[in-house]
């Protein structure tokens, strides 16, 4: 059986080399354990097997291992800056750190799929069921707990400038485009700071399973996002609306 604890012991371990006050390390070591408790509710509400279920929080604990060293090396979350899931496998795979956190290599190849594309824009060309599962449960945990780190962390923490300036700013039409057409916004054509900002609402058009959908709605997760920004430039703000209302149609008929 997959051992929890004492994955979640070496985790601990592990974050003694990095600078745990940092605010941006905080943020990360509360958001790893905040996928881990969704990975838990969406695996549960799956009614997965207890392996299955302990699996996904063992995945939930580990898919963002590279963060700690993309700050240490660039106090950066940008992905310009390093590959974090990439740089996860590395240490954890070809540097034989897996060992640490699992002691059986029997879930090795779940686990390493799972990290290595919980961030890409899509998880095509996955063709084991099993695998697939299970980056699709890390990949809809991930974005649950995103929510929440939107809505109790600084703006500026997160995005480098305050709310206010996040707020002046417009949305670029290839974002909106994309939004118009449900689809993720792809990384590199965000140029405005509310560009970002969309991007983490229309990951909402990229969820796998209705227990997340249940979960989103029952938070308010779209009214609280939207409502998280002053939006003092009036374009943006009418935007915004439009946003609204399409996202919380959509999640209904999803849920309908």
């Amino acid at each position: 059986m997959v051992d929890l604890r004492n994955a979640k012991e070496a985790l601990e371990n592990y974050l003694d080399g990095y600078e745990r006050e940092n605010d941006k390390v905080k943020l990360k070591i509360i958001h790893t354990y905040g996928v881990v408790e969704c990975s838990r509710k969406i695996a549960e509400g799956l009614k997965l097997s207890e392996e299955d279920c302990k699996l996904a929080q063992i995945i939930g604990l580990l898919h963002d291992i590279g963060r700690f060293e993309q700050l240490k090396c660039y106090d950066s979350f940008e992905p310009e800056t390093m590959n974090h899931a990439a740089y996860g496998v590395k240490i954890l795979f070809e540097e034989g750190m897996i060992r640490r956190f699992v002691k059986e290599d029997k879930w090795d190849g779940i686990i390493k799929m799972a990290i290595a594309r919980h961030s890409d824009y899509s998880l095509q060309g996955i063709t084991d069921e099993r695998e697939l599962l299970h980056a699709q449960i890390i990949r809809d945990a991930d974005k649950l707990d995103n929510c929440r780190v939107k809505l109790e962390n600084p703006i500026e923490t997160m995005l480098g400038v305050p709310e206010e300036a996040v707020g002046m700013s417009e949305i670029s039409r290839e974002v909106m485009q994309q939004f118009e057409n449900q689809t993720s916004v792809l990384l590199e054509t965000r140029r405005t700071k509310m560009d970002y900002w969309l991007s983490y609402l229309a990951y909402f058009f990229d969820i796998n399973f209705k227990v997340t959908y249940e979960i989103i709605n029952d938070n308010h997760y779209v009214d609280k996002l939207i409502g998280r920004i002053p939006y003092i430039n009036p374009k943006t703000r009418k935007e915004m609306e439009r946003v609204r209302a399409e996202l919380n149609q959509y999640i209904q008929l999803v849920l309908n």
